[in-house]
């Protein structure tokens, strides 16, 4: 009987002794902590006291002044802030669609076509360029004056055009800038959501005679719905968040014409000091963000996926 038990127990006078299983999270914690920090400090911190602002008059001048709910009264009632939503929705719907139209055909080309590493890091390279350099790249070249593709359309005869100064072409032009920075991380989104989609598929489809068109329509788009809504979330977002080109090229004009929501909450706070009714305004923007989203997964039923 002896001889059947474990070694430890002839050690410990015939009781055997289980080893206690270590315990990780302590370790995990420690490799966690940095990153709660920074997001308690730059990310909770701020938002909580953003939060507080928002029911406060504030002015960077004085101590805040507790006033309830008449900011929020305000902003509803501020016709400046709904004609700043109106010409961000505005951007949001060209650059989303011009964006999300390109970014989609490219991706298709070269899941098709090609899976050259070189073009996929050429087309990522704009995205790398920080938005105020992709700013001030576009101003000198789209200035009425002494920018180079006036300098080619009054070289052929034609007048300049104003394409940050007339109030028709600022919004349009300022998606055209983003669009180019941006597709190509987003086609490199929508190409890695391609290759997971089944090769028999497509050989499948092929041998019953379906054409690239239908194979797009029929196969990629259904089977690409996850990473589409991904997509689209995030383009939503990131396009109501529009700041640095607005700031470099028009600064909000002519005549407000691209005075985006994130460009006026900026005007409130840091041109007029009034950082309560700024705060306001961006606690409004988020319910809207987080309203629109929720409806935008909802109708794209991003959790499905026909994938099997």
């Amino acid at each position: 009987m002896t001889a059947l038990l474990p070694r430890a127990a002839h050690r410990t006078g015939g009781t055997p002794t289980v080893r206690r299983r270590r315990d990780d999270r302590r370790v995990a914690w420690l490799f966690i902590a940095p990153v709660l920090i920074g997001f308690a400090v730059f990310y909770l911190y701020p938002t909580v006291r953003g939060v507080w602002w928002s029911f406060t008059d504030y002015s960077l001048l004085g101590d805040p002044t507790f006033v309830g709910l008449e900011n929020y009264t305000a902003v509803l009632q501020d016709k400046e802030f709904w004609n700043s939503m109106g010409v961000t929705l505005y951007y949001v719907i060209v650059n989303v669609t011009t964006q999300t139209v390109l970014a989609l055909l490219l991706a298709a080309l070269m899941h098709r076509l090609t899976r050259s590493v070189m073009l996929r890091t050429t087309l990522l390279l704009p995205w790398l360029v920080p938005n105020v350099t992709v700013g001030l790249v576009w101003l000198w070249l789209l200035d009425t004056n002494l920018g180079f593709v006036n300098h080619l359309i009054t070289s052929m005869g034609f007048p300049a055009v104003g394409f940050f100064t007339n109030p028709a072409l600022g919004i349009p032009t300022i998606s055209i800038v983003n669009t180019w920075a941006f597709t190509g991380y987003t086609a490199l989104l929508f190409y890695a959501g391609m290759l997971q989609i089944p090769a028999d598929l497509y050989e499948s489809a092929s041998l019953d005679g379906a054409g690239e068109w239908r194979l797009f329509t029929r196969i990629t788009l259904p089977l690409l719905r996850p990473v589409m809504a991904l997509v689209l979330v995030v383009s939503l977002i990131g396009s109501f968040q529009i700041f640095d080109t607005v700031a470099i090229t028009t600064k909000g004009g002519p005549v407000n014409a691209t005075r985006v929501i994130y460009y006026y909450i900026y005007q409130q706070a840091f041109n007029f000091f009034h950082m309560g009714y700024a705060a306001t305004m961006a606690i409004v923007l988020v319910v809207i963000l987080g309203v629109l989203t929720a409806v935008q997964l909802r109708l794209l039923r991003a959790s499905e996926s026909q994938l099997a």
